[in-house]
């Protein structure tokens, strides 16, 4: 068969075409279980040099001096890190200056005129972050064990993470050639660029919408039943493809792949998820969407929400935030207490 010049470029390009969405070898993988199993983790030795310079945690400053008056005693309105000496609490400010505004400097919270002013958004919501970054290191260990958290772990040296989620316009979701999508059958980043629901966060990382996969019951009754659905299937292959995304691995980090659902042979890490879904659902709820009045409309999603945290937030396509660097042991001034919280209802919160 003769083929002409340009049949030979069509062909190429077509193939070119298909060929763009696979990785180029070499791809390395890593056998977490028995041969035959599947439990292989892949990476892509060209992303992580890519990234790698994303998850340097940055040089910590000398420790301060301990002994001294109380940082409320010197200076007005220090309602969270009273506590601290003046040479602790000044360490803590530089650092978060660097960590989350390095260009805009102190006066991205506060009034340079009158430090104990509250009159900008950015210091009542800085004060609220700081008791979140204690809270989560003194009550979650089982998701951040001693490795624990700071502000950089999310802000990365920017004044607003750069993986924040949104609820999604509804109105440019729902319609399309075919009708009603109901929120999928459209590629998008969240779900790792599948066609997915696009909005795994909503219901799981906001709402305690229970996770399911496989019916135990014959006849499933829907999304708040124990049993499964296909809808319910699809929103949780969702989460799962944003996990994945989110910490750069493959469902063989937490899930044995000869039997997902079975917890016995999970390898730990699941666990550790587990703990990590409820830790970021409480911090949205209980810490986050309260804020909501407190930000300008500018700073506000298209239904009106604050920016909330999911999985990526702190993870930022690594397994460990920053590779597991433990910042937070050399801020002992974040590592606590633990916030008390008020149980409250999603419908408690929209009264309010």
């Amino acid at each position: 068969m003769n083929l002409n010049r340009t049949t030979w470029v069509a062909m190429i390009l077509v193939g070119a075409a298909l060929l763009s969405g696979c990785e180029r070898p070499p791809i390395d993988t890593v056998q977490t279980g028995f041969r035959g199993t599947g439990m292989e983790l892949v990476y892509n030795p060209r992303t992580l040099e890519k990234t790698e310079s994303l998850h340097q945690a940055p040089a910590a400053l000398d420790p301060a001096d301990k002994s001294g008056p109380r940082a409320r005693q010197v200076y007005q309105n220090v309602k969270v890190l009273g506590d601290l000496s003046v040479g602790e609490f000044t360490r803590v400010m530089v650092s978060m200056t660097q960590w989350i505004a390095p260009e805009q400097g102190c006066g991205y919270c506060h009034n340079l005129q009158n430090f104990a002013d509250d009159s900008m958004y950015t210091k009542v919501v800085a004060r609220r972050m700081t008791q979140m970054t204690q809270h989560l290191n003194a009550s979650w260990k089982n998701h951040v064990a001693d490795t624990g958290v700071t502000c950089y772990t999310c802000h990365r040296g920017q004044a607003v993470p750069n993986q924040v989620w949104f609820a999604p316009d509804d109105s440019k979701l729902a319609k399309g050639m075919l009708g009603q999508r109901n929120g999928q059958n459209e590629p998008a980043g969240s779900v790792g660029g599948s066609s997915l629901p696009k909005d795994p966060f909503t219901a799981y990382l906001q709402k305690d919408t229970p996770i399911r996969q496989i019916s135990q019951t014959a006849l499933p009754q829907g999304i708040n039943s124990t049993g499964s659905s296909t809808q319910m299937t699809e929103a949780t292959y969702g989460l799962m493809m944003h996990m994945s995304t989110g910490l750069g691995v493959n469902c063989a980090f937490c899930h044995n792949s000869r039997n997902f659902s079975d917890w016995k042979q999970s390898p730990p890490q699941r666990v550790t998820a587990y703990h990590g879904i409820r830790m970021v659902r409480e911090l949205n709820n209980e810490f986050i969407t309260p804020l909501t009045s407190t930000f300008p409309r500018n700073r506000l999603g298209p239904k009106g929400d604050v920016a909330k945290v999911n999985c990526a937030t702190c993870h930022q396509g690594a397994y460990k935030p920053l590779y597991g660097e433990p910042m937070a042991k050399l801020y002992p001034e974040l590592q606590g207490p633990a916030a008390k919280l008020v149980k409250t209802t999603l419908a408690d919160r929209a009264t309010k």
